[in-house]
Parts: C-alpha cells; structure tokens; sequence
C-alpha cells in the first residue's frame, strides 16, 4: 500500500483518513483498540499524528485490512512480534516504492 503523504511534524486526522481511503472514524477507532496509536491532541481535542503513529498506522493497516488479521488477532501479532513486525514491513514498504519507480520507469519507455 502507497501512502501519500507529505514530510511534515504531524497530520490532521482528516488528511490520515484521506491518505488511507478510510473513514476519521475508523482512525479514532483504531486508536481506542490499539496502544500503540497515541496521537498529540491540541486544546481544542484535535488529534495530530506524527510520523510514528502514521508508521504504526501502515502496520494495523496492513495486519487488519490487507492480511486478514482480526483486531484481537493484530493486537497478539504486534504484541508479541513488534519489532520483528516492523522491519519487515518497512522492507515490503520499500520494496513496494522501488516497484511502483520501476514501473513508471517502464511506462515512459
């Protein structure tokens, strides 16, 4: 999955949805369910995700969406697999961008 998102500090919760192609509500779902999203919130209440919670946010993405995984099946898996999660998936990420480079390298020959 391609997130576009630009470098910033943090994100509104309207551009993570966006960025997804999910609904502001499963995002603040999502961040009841599971320990690792912990978004700054301002004093008006509004989240602002930084790029940990957006990485954090590809990986339940992925687990739940992607492969199948049931919410308490993700919770287990990133409990007892975290790191070991993390890097794989920052592995297929990359692997991914080089992927969608080289097709659009081929596209313009």
């Amino acid at each position: 999955m391609q997130i576009d998102l630009p470098e910033k500090r943090y994100y509104g919760i309207g551009e993570v949805a966006k960025a997804f192609d999910v609904n502001t509500s499963l995002i603040r779902f999502w961040e009841k369910e599971f320990d690792a999203l912990k978004p700054k919130k301002n004093a008006k209440g509004n989240r602002k995700f930084t790029p940990e919670d957006i990485k954090n946010l590809k990986l339940i993405y992925h687990l739940v969406k992607e492969r199948g995984f049931t919410l308490e099946g993700a919770k287990t898996h990133l409990k007892e697999n975290r790191q070991k999660s993390l890097n794989n998936f920052d592995i297929i990420d990359k692997l991914e961008k080089v992927k969608a480079e080289l097709i659009k390298i081929k596209e313009q020959l």
